[in-house]
């Protein structure tokens, strides 16, 4: 970690410090608005915007950083949706950036985009959109088109994932859009379905990464203030070789999100490296969730223990932007595209696993 990035998480740590999010489980789908004033102050509610577009120019990396903190903290803020995925697509237009928090979603089969008489018109339906209730405005990636709306245009299903976070349905019943908010993808832009949900799983990767920390964190605090049979438990071997094991898998939940960002940053090759981070990650966060419940016993499944804030984030975070499973099958596909001879060039070289993932595509 840099200077800079070191510098900037320390701002957020500290804004999360003085803004935390509500603990209770009645209050786990509103958004901390202070917390987002602050993080907006701070510069990086477009963190992955290029300067020339209006943003900072952050890369992938030093957002996983960020989003690592927000992770640990819980925070209820939509800076994923917002930096890496909504103004993204916007600033590979070209397009205005509006300000405030934007919720992100591709079109899928269920939804149509059609120009009529000089405008566009939007109808059918889009599940599980996060944050799409506090979010200002919605971006949708609609084949090779960029469609920008206001929240108050939208009808919304309130729904949340596991953790209670956000996750609405969007119905669209044939809304028209002015042209200038419908935008056009450059020929030679590489944004695509693959790519968005690419972005999506590095920000999972990254917050599960920190939620796990706070997990260990929290695990290790426990063992020590809780006595049985006379002495903390974690003067118990048993208990000691649980929390090294927890410690193993919260690192490795930080590398692979390192590592996916890093990939994705390069541009180049980075379907094997998501791919396998989430799958890995995904893995290790479920570990680490289950060994601090078993630490913790029973409390740590009652909603007034703050334990439930981390875990049932991780639970939710894996599987979404593709399951575990479904980055399984990716990388197992890539793996039997590769053949035994081209293996080990899959794993090794990024310019023969670019050749690869050219033809696993096809």
């Amino acid at each position: 970690m840099n200077d800079i990035t070191e510098a900037l998480t320390q701002a957020v740590t500290d804004a999360c410090g003085r803004h935390p999010s509500s603990a209770d489980p009645a209050e786990a789908a509103e958004w901390n608005a202070p917390l987002w004033s602050a993080l907006d102050q701070i510069g990086i509610a477009l963190l992955t915007v290029p300067e020339e577009r209006g943003g900072p120019g952050g890369d992938l990396l030093t957002a996983a950083a960020v989003l690592e903190v927000l992770g640990e903290h819980s925070a209820t803020v939509p800076l994923a949706e917002t930096a890496l995925q909504a103004a993204w697509l916007l600033a590979e237009c070209d397009a205005p950036i509006p300000a405030g928090p934007m919720a992100a979603a591709v079109g899928g089969p269920r939804l149509s985009l059609i120009e009529e008489s000089g405008a566009w018109v939007l109808d059918g339906e889009l599940a599980r959109v996060p944050w799409a209730r506090h979010a200002d405005h919605l971006v949708l990636l609609v084949g090779r088109h960029v469609v920008t709306t206001r929240r108050d245009t939208l009808d919304l299903r309130p729904g949340t994932n596991l953790a209670g976070e956000p996750r609405d349905d969007v119905v669209f019943h044939r809304l028209v859009i002015p042209a200038d908010q419908v935008h056009t993808l450059p020929e030679e832009s590489a944004v695509g379905v693959r790519l968005f949900t690419a972005r999506g799983a590095v920000s999972r990767l990254a917050l599960m990464a920190g939620a796990a920390r706070r997990a260990l964190e929290m695990s290790l605090a426990y063992a020590s203030e809780r006595h049985q049979f006379g002495r903390p438990l974690d003067k118990f071997q048993a208990v000691q070789q649980q929390i090294a094991a927890m410690a193993g898998e919260v690192l490795l939940c930080k590398v692979a999100a390192e590592s996916a960002a890093r990939a994705l940053d390069e541009g180049t090759s980075w379907e094997l490296a998501v791919a396998a981070a989430k799958v890995s990650a995904g893995n290790a966060a479920g570990t680490v969730a289950r060994i601090a419940h078993q630490i913790h016993g029973a409390i740590g499944f009652t909603e007034e223990h703050d334990l439930r804030r981390c875990t049932t984030r991780i639970w939710s975070w894996r599987d979404e932007c593709g399951s575990v499973g479904e980055w399984a099958v990716e990388l197992g596909a890539l793996a039997a595209a590769a053949s035994p001879d081209g293996l080990w060039p899959l794993l090794s070289d990024g310019g023969a696993a670019e050749k690869i993932c050219g033809s696993a595509s096809k």
